[in-house]
């Protein structure tokens, strides 16, 4: 599919073009915090009347903002809010009940799997994974396939997972996730990894799920300013990354960023969630509102590969304690 987007393509731009596929839609999407993403997101689609806006996030006064900012700027429109932190399984599972509570709420049309963190230091989650793979990846591992059922009851039922250009640092490191207890820990490194799980997480869903009527779909948002780099030194933080980048060989390591606005930045996420031309390109990874190219663009084959994903399907499932069969 020949691009028709490009990096200068605003979600505002593509919410006009599928305010159809939008309209009356029931949307839930993670990490809405304001100046976030997520938040930038949820706002683009509100102007094209969505039945409801399911916002979840950890904090759930940074949740309500959101709330609060949608409903001010966009009465017509349904929100809810939901407590999830993605960092524990349990939490997940509370989270998970709690949509399923909801019984005037059957169905759920597009997930949007976007909150995350990124090269933070090392820690543990409460089950003893490091923090951003456990963050990034398996808390939306179990959030998606628990909240399943109501999102196969859709009739165009979508998934998209944020993911990063990142992921270019690492493979699945499937003997050492952990990090040898922080022993071999670099920030990058490991961010890396939880951008490739979210890759393959979106093919195995392709894969097991077409069937069904699934689209799964991952993508880089570009390089823009949030909440997610407040904590980013960068002088030093960046320098790392460079050095990372420099001794994989990737081409990043001597070039400058490329910043986006972020209307710009949530384009490819609007374009996963809606654009009909995606229909026949089950699992594809997407940049700047198209279909990545990975003769030219940054997209590395352990994040494709359909075997490296069955196998992140399987130890996802050992920890999260939970078989999904499909």
């Amino acid at each position: 599919m020949a691009p028709q987007y490009n990096a200068q393509t605003t979600a505002s731009e593509l919410v006009a073009e599928f305010a159809n596929n939008i309209k009356g839609k029931v949307v839930l999407t993670t990490g809405v915090s304001p100046d976030s993403l997520g938040a930038a997101f949820v706002e683009a689609v509100a102007r094209a009347s969505p039945a409801l806006l399911i916002l979840a996030g950890r904090n759930t006064v940074k949740t309500n903002e959101t709330a609060s900012v949608l409903t001010k700027l966009y009465p017509d429109v349904q929100t809810r809010t939901l407590q999830l932190d993605l960092g524990s399984t349990q939490a997940v599972r509370e989270a998970a009940a709690t949509v399923h509570s909801w019984a005037d709420v059957p169905k759920i049309d597009v997930l949007i799997n976007n909150a995350g963190i990124m090269a933070v230091e090392y820690g543990l989650s409460p089950d003893g994974v490091e923090k951003q793979f456990a963050t990034n990846h398996l808390g939306h591992f179990l959030l998606t396939n628990l909240l399943m059922g109501k999102i196969l009851a859709s009739n165009t039922p979508r998934i998209v997972n944020v993911s990063s250009d990142g992921h270019r640092f690492s493979h699945i490191r499937f003997d050492d996730y952990n990090f040898d207890n922080s022993k071999t820990y670099n920030k990058w490194i490991a961010y890396g990894q939880s951008k490739t799980a979210n890759m393959l997480t979106a093919v195995s869903l392709a894969d097991k799920l077409a069937g069904k009527g699934l689209l799964a779909f991952s993508l880089h948002p570009g390089v823009i300013s949030t909440n997610l780099a407040g904590h980013i030194d960068w002088v030093a933080d960046v320098a790392e990354l460079r050095a990372v980048d420099k001794a994989l060989g990737n081409k990043e390591g001597w070039s400058e960023f490329n910043y986006k606005s972020q209307d710009q930045g949530v384009a490819t996420t609007v374009f996963a969630a809606f654009s009909p031309a995606l229909e026949a390109h089950n699992g594809a990874y997407l940049q700047d509102s198209h279909i990545a190219d990975p003769w030219t663009e940054t997209v590395k084959p352990w994040a494709t590969s359909r075997i490296e994903a069955e196998r992140l399907w399987k130890l996802s499932e050992k920890l999260a304690g939970e078989e999904f069969r499909y």
